[in-house]
C-alpha cells in the first residue's frame, strides 16, 4: 500500500480522538478533583508526585494534543515555580522528543516529498548547513505561530538531527514555560505574589522582545539577500 506508514498514522489518530470522545480522558486530566489528589500525593510522596506529573503531561501533550499551558498551570500550582518549571519543562520536552520520533516515522516518507516542491519550505527547512533550521526553531518556540504540538511532528519531517532539535526545543521552550510556572505560583502565593507575578511579567517581555527581535533581523536578512540577487 502506497503511504503505509502515513494511513498507519492517520488510523491511530483518529482511534484515540475516538477513544478520547468514549472515555474523556481529556477532561478526567483538567478535573480538578484529580489535581487535588495529586496534591495530597505531594504531601505524601514528593517524588512519585513528579513521576506522575510527568507521564499525564507527556500522554497529555503527545496523545491527546493538549495545550501544555494547561500542564505548566499546572505545576506551578503543584509544586511552585522552580520545581515545577523544572518538571513542565522536562515532560514537555520528552513529549516534543516522542512526538518528533513518530513525525520521523510516520510522516517523513510521504510528507518530506510535497514539502521539497514548495522552493520557501526547502530552504528554510532542509537547509543543508541546519542553520535555517535552528533559526525556524528558535523562532516557533520563542513566538509559537502554530500550537507546539502540530510543531513537533511537523519537525520530525524535515532533515533536523534528533539530538539538535531536543535540546534546542528545551532550551527555546524554557523561558515561555518558567514564564507560566512562575506566574501561576504567583498567584497561589500570597506571600511572594509580587515577586514571582514581576518575575514573569519579565520574561513575558524577554520572550516577546527577544522573539520579535529575531523575525525583523529574519525579515531584514531575507529582503537583503533578495535585493543583492536581484542586482
Amino acid at each position: 500500500m502506497k503511504n503505509k506508514k502515513l494511513w498507519i498514522f492517520i488510523l491511530l489518530i483518529a482511534a484515540i480522538l475516538i477513544l478520547n470522545h468514549i472515555f474523556g480522558w481529556s477532561s478526567y486530566i483538567s478535573d480538578q478533583n484529580n489535581l487535588k489528589l495529586l496534591e495530597d500525593i505531594i504531601e505524601e510522596n514528593r517524588l512519585l508526585a513528579v513521576i506522575i506529573y510527568i507521564a499525564v503531561t507527556i500522554a497529555g501533550c503527545v496523545v491527546l494534543a493538549l495545550p501544555g499551558v494547561t500542564f505548566a498551570i499546572a505545576a506551578g500550582l503543584l509544586f511552585g515555580p522552580v520545581l515545577g518549571t523544572i518538571c513542565c519543562s522536562a515532560a514537555t520536552t520528552i513529549g516534543a522528543m516522542f512526538a518528533f520520533a513518530a513525525g520521523r516515522y510516520f510522516l517523513k516518507d510521504s510528507i518530506k516529498p510535497v514539502v521539497l516542491k514548495n522552493r520557501y519550505l526547502k530552504k528554510w527547512l532542509f537547509d543543508e548547513s541546519g542553520r535555517n533550521e535552528i533559526f525556524i526553531l528558535m523562532i516557533t518556540r520563542l513566538v509559537p505561530i502554530f500550537p507546539y504540538n502540530l510543531q513537533n511532528f511537523a519537525y520530525g519531517i524535515t532533515d533536523i538531527r534528533f539530538s539538535t532539535y531536543s535540546v534546542c526545543s528545551l532550551l527555546f521552550m524554557l523561558p515561555g514555560t518558567a514564564m507560566y510556572t512562575v506566574g501561576t505560583a504567583g498567584l497561589a502565593d500570597q506571600e511572594n505574589r509580587v515577586l514571582y507575578i514581576g518575575i514573569a511579567v519579565v520574561l513575558a517581555v524577554a520572550v516577546i522582545g527577544l522573539g520579535a527581535y529575531l523575525k525583523k533581523n529574519f525579515i531584514k536578512e531575507e529582503q537583503s539577500e533578495k535585493d543583492g540577487t536581484e542586482e
